[in-house]
């Protein structure tokens, strides 16, 4: 499916490395000397909506992690790069910052629909492909039991709306329309799509 020789995975998330291993995607990862400047990027703008904020983000990561390969003086591979977010209407839950925030955002979620958006780019020397994934997904009711217990198991933190799809809120979720590995931060479709138009051009 690739004939690429390898591809650097811009991100410390084990999802998206487990992601790229299920298609056979051989890769590296490439992460950023200074982790604080990193986190910065996610900050959100004033007004940002959540489809801005996610190709926004993406793409800064994408400069930055092209610096970086320069610095370390690795040989020139694609990069690919991809940042994901859960959006409730206009609002975005990003990661939460202690386990109130986490259990907040759950209590929110809880009963109702979202979106999650994951935006993708892979570039490799001038050129640059980008994609964007979109999904809905609806929660269960839950309870003050439910929020506690999955809280208390540590895997909210460091996700995107204080979820991963893949764990143990697998039992919360009702329904999903679109991408399931979009939605666990890595769209294989159109990874595999942007890949072999990177191989053919």
């Amino acid at each position: 499916m690739n004939t690429l020789p390898l591809v650097y995975l811009a991100s410390q998330s084990p999802r998206r490395q487990q992601l790229l291993t299920q298609i056979a995607v051989p890769f590296e990862v490439l992460l950023p000397s200074d982790r604080a400047a990193a986190e910065d990027l996610e900050a959100v703008l004033p007004g940002e909506k959540p489809l801005a904020y996610v190709q926004r983000v993406t793409r800064l990561k994408l400069q930055q992690a092209k610096l970086e390969r320069v610095r370390l003086g690795w040989p020139a591979h694609p990069i690919l790069c991809a940042d994901t977010t859960v959006a409730l209407g206009d609002e975005i839950l990003g990661k939460p910052q202690d386990l109130a925030e986490a259990k907040d955002m759950l209590l929110r979620l809880s009963g109702q629909t979202h979106q999650v958006f994951t935006a993708m780019a892979i570039s490799h020397g001038r050129k640059t492909l980008r994609a964007l994934s979109r999904s809905k997904v609806r929660f269960d009711d839950l309870s003050p039991q439910d929020i506690e217990a999955y809280v208390a198991s540590g895997e909210p933190m460091g996700k995107a709306g204080a979820y991963g799809i893949q764990g143990l809120a697998s039992g919360f979720i009702r329904s999903i329309q679109g991408s399931y590995s979009g939605i666990m931060g890595l769209p294989l479709f159109e990874t595999s799509r942007l890949l072999r138009q990177l191989a053919e051009d």
